[in-house]
């Protein structure tokens, strides 16, 4: 028996570039494209429908944008990936694609066979990143966090430790602090081990509590 089509939707509000990507998904092997839609909410309205397994999806859209459709569809629909294929390659927009649960990253000068590698990656529960977007993530995991007063790290915690907390006062989820911080979502829970120790906090309550008292929220 054969292996079953990878089902695909189509995201993008230029009508130019959504045919032409369905068109060329359409005849790519292995691919099944359910739909197109011009903006996030039809996108919704599509993967409730139909369940896909992957969405592509622009950022840059109107009524609603890309970041907030995969924010929602991950909410909503947590087995069905999301890759970004966006003209914006820019810190902002991969943050906010990542924090809001995007398996890949790719801009709109990526071929037919890279796009298609992003999406059997997502859909296998991998990331995938356009070479570009790979090296500004690289960029930012490298540069060094510039260390705040010394009053603003009590009972020892670390500048790490300290960014995490804020995250959580400010009521963020492990993975979308991983995307934040360009970290790994297993390196969050260990800074979040550590704080917990240092703090002598039980759970993200007591610990969102110690972040605000202390002038650590985001």
């Amino acid at each position: 028996m054969s292996e079953r089509p990878l089902r695909v939707l189509v995201v993008d509000d230029q009508a130019l570039v959504r045919e032409g990507l369905t068109a060329l998904l359409e005849i790519t092997e292995g691919i099944d494209v359910l739909g197109a839609a011009a903006d996030g909410e039809q996108a919704l309205a599509l993967v409730a429908d139909h369940r896909p397994d992957v969405v592509l999806m622009d950022l840059r859209m109107p009524v609603l944008d890309g970041i907030s459709a995969t924010a929602r569809i991950r909410r909503d629909f947590p087995e069905v990936a999301v890759v970004v294929l966006t003209t914006y390659a820019d810190d902002e927009s991969i943050a906010g694609a990542l924090a809001a649960g995007a398996r890949g990253y790719l801009t709109k000068d990526a071929g037919r066979a890279e796009i298609t590698l992003a999406l059997r990656a997502a859909a296998a529960g991998h990331a995938m990143f356009d070479p570009g977007v790979a090296g500004r993530l690289a960029d930012a995991m490298s540069r060094p966090p510039a260390a705040p007063p010394a009053s603003r790290l009590p009972d020892g915690l670390t500048q790490r430790e300290a960014e995490v907390l804020g995250h959580l006062a400010a009521g963020h989820t492990n993975a979308e602090i991983a995307a934040a911080l360009f970290v790994a979502e297993a390196t969050v829970k260990t800074h979040i081990n550590n704080a917990f120790a240092k703090i002598g906090a039980r759970n993200r309550t007591e610990a969102a509590r110690y972040a605000t008292r202390h002038g650590l929220s985001n």
